[in-house]
């Protein structure tokens, strides 16, 4: 059955999967969401027996309906390849009583990869489904870890140029010199002087402004967005979790018929959302753990039913989770309020307007599939040193962020079903903030002497994508003013 999608705020016909992965963003701000969410029609047991491509071909068919089998399979074959550095893609490592679902093995060392790395091969086959002639520009905000996975991935691929905007200090030094070290003819990375929201909330600004997107079309350019709020980012995320899932069952750590819950460090909502999307489409899944940081605006939402980003942005180790305005929510919201469009649409004007929104009871009633907690900076730290001391696993700090609100769930439930914990990132990512949390002394050294011993302590050895860094030159050394980000565009594509 044909999966068509809408936007979230209702205006505008539906499209096709391939037609909504071009575009990004709807035309009238909202989200695209399919028309209802397809049943995974296999058996478990079955999906058990095959390979992450295999699993994912499965999954994205169901929903990506008007890309072909062959289409589908030769994006999936591009994306998932030698550029990881496991046979699996997404190991599951077994470690004080949960399963830690490894997405960080990628070309960039963090879970955008998983999707980042299918995404340029999707939106080029849907160009050309979609005899869509204009150069294709991403236009992307980054709280650290998109940015450099969607460079890595648009990098000098034909017909494609990439703009990202990130927080000028908002990012870990790792993860801004991945970024400003990056090759292609057809990059460009701005560091802006403000944090994460203001980044997003300019380029969702840019997406709307029918002015820009005119001029634009006369030079041969559309804007499409490599961001979570493209379905063609959510839809290989669902993937994981199947696979996930299919593991265990393969590995006899579950029974067939039996559930299991999944913890996800949030801050853009986009990566539980998958997980929901799986839960939606059959799989066992019992409860969804929402994992956020110090910036604890959806655990509040969850607990309240008020959603208000009012209030203080707090920089924190776990910074790809320094968010306050959790574009994927969007989504839930839509499907909370009965596919209500209307409504959906008033509830983002107040979240524009005034900041802050509020569900009613009975839409608050359908969250319960979702438990919300969130871990400070020392809670975040302990959590790093306690499972290292414990088994010598080292963790980075958003998955410490999960890890910690996982125990605390446990402690609040005493559920003792089998557990995911999405580990989004290496701990070679913020090696200053795990080594710190595993023994203050490791604060004296220098960024590449860390990776080092953190290497040594661990027995992991140091990623690619870690070295290729150490002596590489900055390409990119752009910075502006939050209201500059238009004319910075403008000039780098030459209009």
């Amino acid at each position: 059955m044909e999966v068509k999608y809408s936007s979230t705020r209702g205006a505008g016909a539906f499209v096709t999967a391939s037609q909504a992965i071009l575009r990004g963003l709807a035309e009238d701000g909202g989200l695209y969401v399919p028309d209802h969410i397809p049943s995974l029609d296999i058996p478990l047991s079955e999906l058990a027996k095959m390979s992450y491509q295999e699993v994912a071909l499965e999954v994205m068919q169901r929903f990506l309906t008007d890309f072909t089998k062959e289409e589908l399979q030769n994006c999936i074959n591009k994306a998932y390849d030698s550029k990881f550095d496991t046979e699996e893609i997404a190991p599951l490592v077994s470690a004080e009583g949960a399963y830690y679902l490894e997405l960080f093995h990628g070309a960039t060392i963090a879970f955008k990869d998983m999707a980042l790395s299918i995404l340029p091969h999707l939106m080029t086959t849907a160009a050309r489904k979609n005899h869509e002639d204009k150069e294709i520009v991403i236009l992307t905000a980054t709280s650290g870890d998109t940015g450099k996975a969607a460079l890595a991935g648009f990098a000098d691929v034909e017909g494609t140029r990439i703009v990202v905007f990130y927080p000028k200090n908002g990012v870990s030094p790792i993860q801004e010199r991945q970024m400003v070290t990056q090759k292609g003819a057809n990059t460009f990375v701005v560091g802006i002087h403000g944090n994460f929201d203001d980044a997003q909330t300019g380029v969702k600004q840019l997406f709307s402004d029918k002015e820009l997107a005119d001029e634009m079309a006369e030079k041969g350019f559309c804007f499409s967005s490599a961001n979570s709020i493209n379905i063609g980012r959510l839809v290989p995320q669902i993937v994981y979790y199947v696979y996930a899932f299919c593991k265990l069952l393969k590995e006899e750590k579950i029974k067939e018929g039996e559930a299991i819950n999944v913890v996800v460090p949030t801050g853009n909502f986009g990566n539980i959302l998958a997980a929901f999307y799986a839960k939606t489409m059959g799989l066992p899944i019992e409860k969804l753990v929402c994992a956020s940081n110090s910036n604890k605006v959806l655990y509040d939402f969850l607990g309240s039913g008020v959603y208000d980003r009012n209030r203080e942005f707090i920089l924190t180790s776990s910074p790809s989770m320094d968010i306050l305005i959790s574009s994927n929510l969007e989504r839930l919201i839509y499907r909370i309020t009965g596919n209500d469009a209307a409504r959906t649409a008033d509830l983002m004007k107040a979240l524009s307007g005034q900041g802050k929104y509020e569900i009613s009871h009975d839409e608050k009633l359908l969250l319960s599939d979702f438990y919300g907690n969130y871990a400070d900076e020392q809670e975040t730290a302990d959590e790093i040193r306690r499972i290292y001391e414990a088994c010598g696993y080292v963790i980075d700090t958003h998955t410490a962020v999960a890890s910690a609100v996982y125990a605390k769930y446990f402690r609040a439930t005493g559920d003792r079903r089998p557990t995911v914990i999405a580990s989004t990132a290496s701990p070679f990512k913020f090696a200053r903030s795990v080594m710190k949390a595993i023994d203050a002394k490791y604060d004296a050294m220098d960024d590449f002497d860390l990776i080092d011993e953190l290497s040594r302590i661990a027995n992991v050895k140091v990623p690619k994508a870690i070295e290729e860094i150490r002596t590489a030159p900055v390409l990119h050394d752009h910075v502006c003013e939050k209201e500059e980000m238009k004319a910075v565009v403008k000039g780098f594509l030459g209009i």
